[in-house]
């Protein structure tokens, strides 16, 4: 998945501002070492730095890297499946991004071992559920002109209770994961979210260029009833896991 951030800032910029809950259950400490997992272009990162901490962001995108370096912050990149840090952070703080990683068994236990002993993991991604109208529609129109969309569409959406298998496997303890339904207004409507999430799908669906104003126009069309309201306002249907772990003092 390639990301734009100019497209990410206009059309996904409700992304880091609901980060905001997911922030405060972290609770920030001025001098801890913070992990910012799946950084994106920097905006949550750079409040966790204005709390005090000392933030490492890492990204697999090196576009949406340059941006984070732009508002003047600490991140490079990392293959958030194989992290290379130990018992280097206070906590990992992770928003909008796991569900990006395919093999969550190695992210859990690369995050376990960033972990100093005691160190607390907090996030939220999409969950089991997330964006079920979209992604039916997506399939049904692209099935629908002779194209094969992968299974998975890129993602993972996972329940809480697999979540917390994996992570307790991982070695994690006092896990509390939960699935949130939250609606999401999309200012940019539907059209927009396409265009920021889901132009790596269409590539990998082999979708040619000339070809996907038509496939937008009918996925627009199969979910204006579903998702956009009488007043013309579009949401998307998403749904969050959302977590917080800790490693314990003694392995």
């Amino acid at each position: 998945m390639g990301w734009n951030p100019a497209d990410y800032a206009e059309h996904a910029g409700f992304v880091p501002a609901l980060g905001a809950p997911v922030l405060a259950l972290l609770a920030p400490q001025p001098g801890e070492a913070i992990l910012d997992l799946g950084c994106g272009d920097g905006v949550l990162t750079a409040q966790l730095a204005a709390a005090g901490a000392d933030v490492l962001g890492v990204d697999s995108s090196a576009a949406m890297l340059a941006a984070a370096r732009a508002k003047g912050l600490n991140v490079e990149v990392a293959d958030g499946q194989a992290l290379p840090f130990h018992a280097r952070f206070d906590a990992v703080f992770s928003n909008a991004a796991l569900h990006w990683m395919p093999d969550q068994q190695a992210v859990a236990e690369g995050v376990f071992r960033a972990l100093k002993p005691g160190g607390r993991y907090v996030g939220e991604c999409g969950g089991f559920m997330n964006i079920a109208a979209i992604r039916t529609a997506l399939r049904a129109v692209l099935k629908a002109h002779g194209y094969s969309p992968e299974s998975g569409g890129g993602q993972t959406y996972l329940t809480a209770e697999a979540f917390a298998a994996i992570h307790q496997a991982a070695g994690f303890a006092e896990i509390d994961a939960r699935i949130i339904a939250r609606p999401t207004p999309l200012p940019g409507g539907i059209r927009g979210w396409l265009k920021t999430f889901r132009a790596g799908f269409l590539d990998e669906s082999g979708v040619p260029e000339a070809a996907r104003a038509q496939v937008i126009d009918e996925i627009e069309t199969l979910l204006e009833p579903v998702l956009k309201d009488s007043a013309g306002n579009w949401s998307a249907d998403y749904v969050r896991l959302r977590w917080q772990a800790k490693k314990p003092l003694q392995e």
